[in-house]
This record gives C-alpha cells, sequence and structure tokens, in this order.
C-alpha cells in the first residue's frame, strides 16, 4: 500500500488542488479573482523551462546515437511497427470521438487567434517550420520551428566527431539540468491547477465538471477496448491463436505492476520477462522493450487526440476539419514518440499543440487535468504495448520465435 500511495502520490496531490479549486469556485467565487495569479505563475514557469528542455532533449538524443547497422533490420522493423501501433491507435480514438461526441464547454476567452486568415499556405507552413531570428527560436510560439533546429544540432555534434565531444556533454548536461527544473516546476502543480480550476469553475460553472466527465469516459472506454481488441490482433498477427494465449497469460503481470507503479520503466523487468516466456528472442526483446518504453506510447496517442479535441471544444472550432486532423496525427506521433522519453513530455506536446493551431492558453490548463488523470490506463497501454510490440518486430523481421523460457516462481 506505501508503495502504491508513493507511485500515486503525484496524481493524488493534484487530485487534491483540483478538488479543493473547485470547492473553493462553487463556494467562494469572490474570491478566485485573487488565486488565479498562482495559476498564471505556474504556466509561465512550465512555459519558460519546457522550452529549453525540448531543445536540449531533442539535441541530446540525436547526438548520442551510435554509428553502425548491425541491428537495422530489427531497427527499421520496430520504428515501423511503433508507427503503426501509434497512428492505429490515433485512428480508432479520432473515430470514438467522432461516433460518441462531446458537447461544447462556453469558452471564457474571446482570445482566439484569428490573425493568420490573410496568410497564404506557404506563409503558414514558412511559420511553422522556421524562424527568422536566433532568439525567436526560444518562443513557445516556435516550438515546431525549435524541434527542427534541436534535430539538426544534434545532427551537426554528431558529424563533428572528437572535435564536437565537449558540446555533446554540454547538451547532454543541458538535458539533465533542465530535466531536473521541469520536475521542481511540476511540484507546484496541484496548486497552481488548482488555483487556475477554481478559476474555471467559478467563471464556468458546475458543467464543467461534466464537460471532463464525458472525455475522460470517452477515453477509459475505449482504451479498455483498445487494450484487449487490438492488443489481441496484433498478438494473433504475430504468431497465431498460440501467441494471443501466451500474451495474455504473460500479460497479467505486467499489467497489474503498470497500475501498482504509473511507471512504464518499472513495469519494464516484467515485460522482459514475459517476452521470454512468449519465445521472443533475446535480441529483439532487449531492443525492442527498453527503447519502447520510451519512444512507444499507445495510451498517449489516444489521450493526445482526446486532449486535442477537448481543446477545440473549449474554443468552439471544428477539429474534424481534414488540415486539423492531420495536425494532430503529427502532433500524437511527436507526444508519443519524441516526447515519451522526456518527463512530463505530454506537457510539451500541450505545448506544440498550442503552437501549431494557434488556440488561446486558456486550453493549456483543461488538458493538462485530462492529462494527468487518463495516466493509470495510459500508462498500461503504453507499457504493455512493448510486449505485443516486440512480437509483431520479430514477425516482419523474418526472425523466429524460441522455445518460451519458463522462470523459478
Amino acid at each position: 500500500m506505501k508503495d502504491i500511495l508513493k507511485n500515486y502520490s503525484g496524481i493524488i496531490l493534484l487530485l487534491g488542488g483540483i478538488m479543493v479549486g473547485s470547492l473553493i469556485g462553487i463556494f467562494f467565487p469572490n474570491i478566485v479573482s485573487y488565486l488565479k495569479p498562482l495559476g498564471d505563475i505556474f504556466l509561465n514557469l512550465l512555459f519558460v523551462s519546457v522550452v529549453p528542455l525540448v531543445y536540449f532533449a531533442v539535441a541530446n538524443s540525436i547526438a548520442s546515437v551510435e554509428k553502425g547497422g548491425k541491428f537495422g533490420k530489427i531497427i527499421f522493423s520496430m520504428i515501423f511497427t511503433f508507427l503503426l501501433f501509434i497512428i492505429i491507435a490515433a485512428l480508432f480514438t479520432i473515430a470514438v470521438v467522432y461516433f460518441f461526441p462531446t458537447e461544447a464547454l462556453p469558452s471564457t476567452s474571446h482570445q482566439v487567434i484569428e490573425n493568420s486568415g490573410n496568410d497564404t499556405w506557404g506563409d503558414r507552413i514558412v511559420s511553422f517550420f522556421t524562424v527568422g531570428e536566433f532568439a525567436e527560436l526560444f518562443s513557445r510560439k516556435n516550438m515546431l520551428a525549435l524541434l527542427i533546429f534541436a534535430f539538426l544540432t544534434g545532427t551537426a555534434a554528431r558529424k563533428a566527431g572528437e572535435a564536437g565531444a565537449v558540446f555533446r556533454t554540454f547538451l547532454a548536461s543541458g538535458y539533465e539540468v533542465m530535466k531536473e527544473l521541469l520536475l521542481l516546476v511540476m511540484k507546484a502543480a496541484p496548486v497552481g491547477l488548482g488555483a487556475y480550476f477554481a478559476f474555471q469553475v467559478a467563471t464556468i460553472g458546475p458543467q464543467l465538471f461534466g464537460f471532463y466527465a464525458k472525455p475522460l469516459g470517452l477515453y477509459y472506454t475505449s482504451g479498455i477496448v483498445y487494450f484487449f481488441l487490438f492488443f489481441t490482433i496484433y498478438a494473433f498477427v504475430a504468431k497465431g491463436k498460440i501467441g494471443v494465449r501466451q500474451f495474455w497469460t504473460n500479460n497479467i503481470y505486467p499489467s497489474l505492476t503498470a497500475i501498482s507503479t504509473c511507471s512504464s520503466f518499472a513495469t519494464m523487468p516484467a515485460n522482459l520477462q514475459a517476452a521470454a516466456r512468449i519465445g521472443i528472442p533475446d535480441a529483439i526483446a532487449n531492443i525492442v522493450i527498453p527503447i519502447g518504453s520510451t519512444l512507444h506510447k499507445n495510451g498517449s496517442s489516444m489521450s493526445s487526440i482526446i486532449k486535442i479535441y477537448v481543446a477545440f471544444l473549449i474554443i468552439g472550432k471544428d477539429f474534424f476539419d481534414p488540415m486539423n486532423l492531420l495536425l494532430a496525427l503529427g502532433i500524437t506521433i511527436f507526444v508519443s514518440i519524441v516526447a515519451g522519453g522526456i518527463p512530463n513530455g505530454g506537457y510539451i506536446g500541450e505545448m506544440l499543440m498550442i503552437s501549431v493551431y494557434q488556440l488561446p492558453v486558456e486550453a493549456i490548463p483543461a488538458v493538462m487535468i485530462i492529462g494527468t488523470l487518463v495516466d493509470p490506463l495510459a500508462t498500461v497501454l503504453n507499457s504493455t504495448g512493448d510486449t505485443v510490440a516486440a512480437m509483431f518486430v520479430t514477425k516482419i523481421s523474418g526472425e523466429k520465435f524460441e522455445e518460451p523460457k519458463e522462470f523459478a516462481p
């Protein structure tokens, strides 16, 4: 019980802050104007810490990649599998929100940015991917340009060889420092989001709870369906009926581990043990599962779509516009793969979403709250999806399954 409370302490504290903020918003609406600055301070700290973290995290990851193609075929199969599963999860969630829509939430702001209406598509593409001044890269309004610059910087650091060793060390050190900074800022999340939630409840009203309940219900229902239905399909494609039986027999312990620890990394040993019992070759399991714990996020893919959908409901815009859907898929792939290795990477995805769609800041607290509340099921989908992904990689890479290994109880 102590371990469970420890692992869920962040969620418990955040839920406590939200509950207190909600009660204040309902019973003491006259004082929320004094609390809102706390929420604004938290959001501002989040902005200024996330942006440099994105740069250092992406640049450091690219600069640290080792050369060599010894496992080229497995790596290619792994990348294909990760992308395929993430896109399927996203498309499934889009279908769910389309056929089971949620009513729009009354917006508290008329600050939806429409000033891009006179821009050509060429101008918009240029502004998405680049900026005219170096200093503009580190604005949260230009996250996509920052990501591209960080990728190019990491690539250049690799190509510099020995001469770039000191700079690569700087990138690695900067990543560790900014990671710790973000973790420090997030300790204020219960107070900051609680204050912001109090403001929302006081200005929007109790219908706010019904608004959050419906998308959360959609996520948990669709997530459970995806967990049992699609994981079964993946296991069947990989190894037939026996693969389905072996996967679900050996996925119980990893699933329980994921629920109790709320951590993909903590679930990794259980996944590796399950992979051995299924007969996945060590050469594949020892690559796909550790990398997948960072870069393969089915649950994050689904939650990204839900959060973008909620943000569009808040501002009253059409989520199902084809261009918006394509951008949603792109953001989801980034959140599920690139941001997966960054602490609180979902929040970085939300910053990118705000930047690309040019949404008002008021959308951020709502999607952050939803992202926190779906975390338990998202962790199960993220972590246990690595085992079935390893099965799928074994199949499409042409490797043969081994005899299942048994472990002493």
